[in-house]
């Protein structure tokens, strides 16, 4: 009998291809009779720079290639940062395992050689993704000028130490992952800037009725009820990316608390707060947290 096949899909950045190499390794250890393979492939969300997501269609960009692909069979498992999918994924594709969280943190980045952030240059703007961090980083830092950038991490810092830029906002979890903390500058609590929902933790997406059991390996309780509490804020609030909303979830023993952060893209008005209750019921408090902040804003 032949060996079992799994093919792994992924996008083709180094730090998307390290996250599938890493889900991958999981796999081998706990079954090393069967054959992985990976294939990767360019998404939409990768191939046009030149506008922020919110312009040309949210972060679903970053996976339809692969729902396609998953849906044809060309592959049977996909790998993503949970943070880059939409907040309502297709029910025959569903999230069949979630990693255990990498540090949630956001970050400033400097070019190399600035020292601390009292050096930064004033006159060069702040290269960010996400409304999120902006507003969150413009409350800590008032008066700095943000504007958008794009690409991957690497693209980033290319741009960054070419003096486009006078710092990054970036994921401490991506730069970890890259073995790029040495370029990390200032990290920010999760108090300062709350996460975007499911940062730090990779997703890994299968077919619907299929046996996905052997990915219990790689599945973490903690990361995934975590995960089931911001996707639910999110989701209440219809979050994408150009949504300026925030949630974080820390579960400790049988409960789960969230912190959620919503922006109201009209007025300006923020609200912010946080919920505990049962870890069984993580959706839910996650739901009634945006239910909250949504009514304290209007």
């Amino acid at each position: 009998m032949g060996k079992r096949k799994i093919i792994v899909g992924s996008r083709e950045s180094r730090l998307a291809v390290i996250q599938s190499q890493f889900v991958m390794e999981q796999i081998r250890k706990n079954h090393p009779e069967w054959e992985l393979e990976l294939i990767t492939m360019k998404t939409t969300g990768d191939v046009i720079l030149e506008q922020t997501l919110d312009k040309i269609g949210g972060k679903g960009l970053f996976v339809k290639e692969l729902d396609r692909a998953l849906c044809q069979g060309v592959i049977d498992i996909a790998v993503h940062s949970l943070k880059d999918m939409p907040a309502e994924i297709p029910e025959d594709l569903p999230i069949t395992a979630f990693s255990k969280r990498e540090d949630p943190r956001d970050v400033l980045v400097l070019p190399q050689g600035t020292g601390s952030i009292e050096n930064l240059d004033k006159e060069k703007a702040v290269g960010c993704s996400s409304a999120r961090r902006t507003i969150q980083f413009l409350d800590l830092y008032p008066g700095l000028d943000v504007k958008p950038v794009r690409g991957n991490v690497l693209t980033r810092l290319k741009k960054l130490d070419e003096g486009e830029f006078s710092s990054l906002l970036l994921a401490f979890a991506g730069l970890k992952r890259l073995s790029l903390e040495n370029r990390i500058s200032r990290v920010f609590s999760t108090e300062e800037m709350i996460p975007s929902a499911g940062q730090g933790i990779l997703a890994i997406q299968g077919r619907k009725d299929e046996d996905l059991n052997f990915l219990a390996c790689i599945n973490d309780k903690d990361a995934q009820t975590a995960a089931l509490a911001e996707r639910a804020f999110i989701q209440k609030l219809d979050g994408g990316c150009s949504s300026p909303a925030a949630a974080f979830a820390e579960v400790h023993g049988t409960e789960v608390r969230i912190t959620g952060l919503y922006v109201d893209v009209e007025t300006g008005e923020k609200a912010k707060g946080s919920m505990t209750g049962d870890r069984r019921d993580a959706a839910e408090i996650g739901y009634r947290l945006a239910t909250r902040l949504l009514a304290e804003v209007r």
